[in-house]
């Protein structure tokens, strides 16, 4: 996995919760070939409502309109890593958005699950 600071590019893939690729999740396919990838990270962020290229407003206040709810599918890397991984999603995404902002990473940790988080104030020994 890249360890990732400063310059970097965000890539999002908008799609809808029921989106699949070979029966399984589309968002799931996206996150797991990033990470196969060995890309710095991935999320997947579910909507409450929206619409796309079809106009049809998805919503998950109308019991009948809540299906095929907005996702956000979050990836961060180097400009390099990001860009080399879009191919993957030419082959994945036949419908959605894909965007790409560039972004700065100002933290990133390491994972140490036993080391105690320092915040604000915290100027340490």
């Amino acid at each position: 996995m890249t360890r990732l600071t400063g310059s970097a590019l965000r890539l999002t893939v908008f799609i809808g919760e029921n989106d699949t690729w070979h029966h399984r999740p589309l968002y799931s396919e996206i996150v797991h070939r990033a990470h196969a990838a060995g890309l710095a990270g991935a999320s997947v962020f579910r909507g409450i409502e929206g619409f796309g290229a079809s106009s049809l407003v998805h919503t998950s206040r109308l019991l009948s309109l809540s299906e095929d709810l907005p996702v956000a599918v979050v990836v961060v890397d180097t400009e390099e890593r990001v860009r080399a991984f879009l191919p993957e999603l030419d082959a994945l995404v036949a419908e959605g958005l894909v965007t790409l902002e560039a972004c700065e990473v100002v933290r990133y940790p390491d994972g140490d699950r036993g080391a105690p988080a320092s915040g604000p104030g915290d100027e340490g020994p």
